[in-house]
């Protein structure tokens, strides 16, 4: 087929981005074809054309340039990748205008403000293997945040995996071919189906050249594999975004030496920043303890809550802060009330540096720096170390200040390349113009009033639009009246349009001097925004500490706000709670009053807190609650409790509830018993772990079995401290000198009971799993059933054939007797033949004359013969 220039051009380009939807400049639209729109007309609801007439054999479809932003984004947030062909020569030009793609629009490399959650961050990872270590290297190019992890060791796709779903990023590079891709993409399947895989087959060729350009000696990866990854994940970003990316350049090395382990399992079982109903905010620790004021804050505190201290002195620092403030309402209010005016700095920031920001961002900006006098003014002399690291590393911008005062409007529009965006009286060129164009509108009006009266036309207009400059509008009732001299230029469906000489003269100064407005405001932001640029790294500074700041104020405005203290903090092993609360279930409770437990786990007198009792009465409540404040308190948060001495621990591990892994094919026991045997491998002496009916997925006697074992393991071979629900009652023998019984309180009056939800020491005698069903409301009928047989079980030693009869099985098994007595009395003598057979001995033939023979036998006997 014989293609135009213009498809031949696209075809060129689109050979080049064969993974992108290409998104190709043609005027004031974006079109796709073949392929590409159909692929975009199913996913953005567009409708499909043709040139040709044949929508088959040629499909095409298109977006106005200026709503592309919102198409764009709903593209790329399904895993697709977009690239811009803009038109870069003179569209004016006679021939082909030439196009290129400008960047490439990527679910990790997305800037546009509607694509981004201004709680989350937006990263990009990649993955590489290399002489058995695991590098991930990961950016924020909305933040300008960079990381990278060398994993080592058995564990060490175990490490990756649980990065991998801390960050929860929506596109994942591989670098070569690892060997566990397959289990990685079943990983990133099963967790983060919204992830979408980028392949590069080596690493980039200027390795160090790209180290060297974004970080400086202090701040660049140890290794070599560590490097190749970091520097081809940046050559990708340069690939893609291409523009300046120098914001990218502080580099952060994830190193859980001085971290809190928090395992897949553990941060979801928890629900510590994300449920496990719909993977959201609410309802989880990050929603009760978000006080924060500022986009940056609530990310930081994501991190506080995914990356725990396991050092008292640090952990100790943010404690002292939070002590501060929270003994200071003045104090706080005033902080919070100076820092909701602050916008998101880093996200603007990345903005000015790679050219997207518009004037709006501008204004942001300017009310940003505005806030900033006070907040360094109240945190002058305050005694807590971090506070006074906040008041040093806050600066001051008021240069910036002034400029933006006098150079940027107060409303501004959205784009910069209209005009209207720089204040009166900041140019005295941009000025003169401007004059000369309200000069103009005076005279336009006046040429309408002029030739109304010349012509009689009444209804006579003078109007502008940008594809036929100015005209005279004359609707179709008046053209009689129009004069010789005015030359028609269009006709609309109810009026003519025309021109005239003295119009086009107007037209030439007026849209001369509107030109000139537009280039001098856009070039005078250019240099504006360059100002600010030269300073972004100290800005950057700013940003950091102000987001420190808004947590440390937000954990304090919680416990001030839910009535929390302060933990303290010792190196001795112990974890003492009084009185502790769950800071979840405590808030949703708006009608009853949450009752509080003691926790008290140390390796001298109860290392394994064993607990019965029946189910819904608050076991795992509790173990979960024992994990939260403690995990909370090496966050640098007070907890709910009425005082606390907590050890830090190394690594906090959870096995709650029964949910079934079916993506992976993999059953409720299955999983279970993955993540024990992780807790068994992993477990240290310094760890805390949360198990809850271990083997109620299998048998009886199994489940019991594995229980047992489980605990005797931990007992003799771990020693972590542990909170261990079970309702196998059997295993409560195991009682000694480390490892406790605690039950649920029940009060009882007669079939009916109550849970205390209060833990108490001793064992449960009782499951009350039928007053659970009844409370469930399980019909009256099958309750009292099983309380029949439950009755017989107990009082017979569990015998099976001690079950009590319904009536309906006891008047099938008198009928059945009779025949059952016949067959053991009368085949007594075909079963001594059977049994005095030699089977192996006999032909073919033999044994079908012998079956034939008993056959008959047994017919006679059974009175059918």
């Amino acid at each position: 087929m014989e293609m135009t220039p213009m498809m031949q051009q696209y075809m060129a380009i689109k050979e080049q981005h064969p993974d992108e939807i290409l998104f190709f400049r043609m005027g004031d639209f974006y079109e796709m074809f073949l392929d590409d729109a159909v692929t975009a007309s199913r996913e953005l609801g567009l409708t499909l054309t043709s040139r040709s007439g044949d929508v088959k054999k040629n499909p095409m479809c298109g977006i106005p340039y200026h709503a592309a932003e919102s198409y764009i984004t709903k593209i790329v947030n399904k895993g697709y990748k977009v690239a811009i062909a803009e038109q870069i020569g003179d569209p004016k030009a006679k021939g082909l205008t030439k196009r290129e793609v400008i960047k490439v629009i990527t679910p990790g490399t997305i800037l546009e403000e509607s694509a981004l959650q201004s709680a989350n961050n937006n990263y990009i990872a990649l993955v590489y293997e290399t002489d058995e270590k695991v590098v991930l290297s990961g950016a924020d190019i909305s933040t300008g945040e960079c990381f990278y992890g060398v994993y080592t060791g058995d564990d060490r796709l175990q490490a990756l995996y649980d990065e991998l779903y801390r960050i929860m990023m929506p596109e994942l590079i591989i670098l070569g071919e690892p060997s566990f891709l397959g289990d990685l993409k079943a990983f990133i399947d099963m967790r983060m189906a919204a992830c979408a895989f980028t392949r590069i087959e080596e690493p980039v060729k200027n390795v160090d050249d790209l180290i060297i350009q974004h970080f400086d000696v202090n701040n660049r990866p140890a290794g070599r594999s560590a490097s190749e990854a970091v520097a081809t994940m940046l050559g990708y970003l340069h690939d893609t975004v291409r523009t300046d990316l120098s914001h990218l350049s502080q580099m952060t090395k994830l190193d859980f030496a001085n971290n809190l382990v928090i395992d897949t399992y553990t941060l979801r079982n928890l629900e510590i920043t994300r449920n496990l109903r719909d993977g959201g905010k609410k309802d989880t620790l990050l929603d009760v303890l978000d006080f924060t004021d500022t986009a940056m804050g609530t990310r930081l505190l994501k991190k506080w809550l995914e990356y725990p201290l396991i050092n008292i002195g640090q952990i100790n620092q943010r404690l002292d802060a939070v002590e501060e403030l929270s003994s200071d309402f003045i104090l706080r209010g005033e902080l919070k009330t100076s820092t909701k005016s602050i916008y998101d700095f880093e996200r603007l920031l990345t903005r000015i540096e790679v050219g997207s920001a518009n004037a709006r961002d501008m204004v942001a900006l300017r009310t940003s720096f505005m806030a900033l006098p006070a907040i360094k003014n109240l945190l002058e002399g305050r005694k807590s170390q971090l506070l006074q690291k906040c008041h040093e590393g806050i600066h001051l911008y008021e240069d910036f200040v002034n400029l933006l005062n006098r150079a940027i409007v107060d409303a501004p529009g959205l784009t910069i390349r209209d005009g209207g965006i720089i204040k009166e009286g900041y140019n005295e060129e941009l000025d003169e113009y401007r004059k000369i164009s309200r000069d103009g509108k005076q005279l336009l009006q006046e040429m309408e009033e002029k030739e109304k009266e010349a012509t009689g036309i009444r209804t006579l207009k003078i109007g502008y639009n940008k594809v036929f400059g100015y005209y005279i509008e004359v609707r179709h009732s008046g053209t009689e009246l129009v004069p010789d001299h005015y030359v028609r230029k269009q006709t609309l469906a109810n009026a003519e349009r025309y021109i005239t000489q003295e119009l086009k003269e107007f037209e030439t100064k007026i849209l001369g001097a509107e030109e000139k407005i537009v280039n001098i405001e856009y070039n005078l932001f250019m240099e504006i925004r360059d100002t600010i640029k030269a300073k972004l790294g100290d800005i950057q500074e700013t940003a950091k500490h102000i987001a420190v700041l808004d947590v440390l104020t937000g954990l304090a405005e919680a416990a001030s706000a839910y009535n929390y203290v302060r933990p303290q903090l010792l190196n001795n092993g112990q974890i003492d709670i009084k009185d502790g609360r769950h800071p979840l279930v405590e808030r949703i409770l708006t009608r009853d009053l949450f009752v509080p437990n003691d926790t008290r786990l140390n390796h001298t007198e109860c290392e394994i807190m064993l607990i019965t009792g029946p189910n819904m009465a608050g076991k795992s409540t509790y173990m979960r609650q024992t994990a939260l404040l403690t995990l909370m308190a090496q966050v640098g948060s007070f907890i709910p409790a009425r005082e606390a001495t907590i050890s830090p621990v190394d690594r906090i591990f959870t096995r709650i509830g029964a949910s079934d892994d079916l993506v992976s094919g993999q059953s409720t026991f299955m999983v279970e018993m993955n993540e024990v045997a992780q807790i068994l491998k992993y477990a240290t002496r310094d760890s805390l772990v949360i198990l809850d009916e271990i083997g109620r997925g299998t048998s009886t006697f199994d489940g019991m079995s594995i229980a047992r074992a489980v605990i005797e393991h931990i007992r003799e071979h771990i020693h972590s401290k542990t909170l261990f629900a079970t309702h196998y009652h059997e295993v409560t023998d195991l009682e000694d000198d480390l490892i406790k019984n605690y039950c649920i309180a029940v009060k009882e009056k007669g079939k009916d009971i109550s849970f205390l939800r209060r833990i108490i020491p001793g064992s449960a005698d009782k499951s009350y799993g039928i007053h659970v069903a009844r409370l469930a409301g399980l019909p009256k009928a099958v309750t009292q059933r099983a309380e029949k047989i439950l009755e017989a079980l107990e009082a017979e030693g569990s015998r099976a054939e001690d079950i009590p009869l319904t009536k309906k099985q006891e008047k099938a098994k008198a009928v059945a007797e009779p025949n059952d007595m016949m067959a053991s009395l009368f085949g007594n003598s075909i079963s001594d033949e059977l049994l005095g057979m030699d089977v192996m001995t006999m032909t073919p033939i033999e044994a079908m004359n012998t079956l034939y023979r008993l056959q008959q036998q047994a017919k006679e006997e059974a009175g059918r013969g």
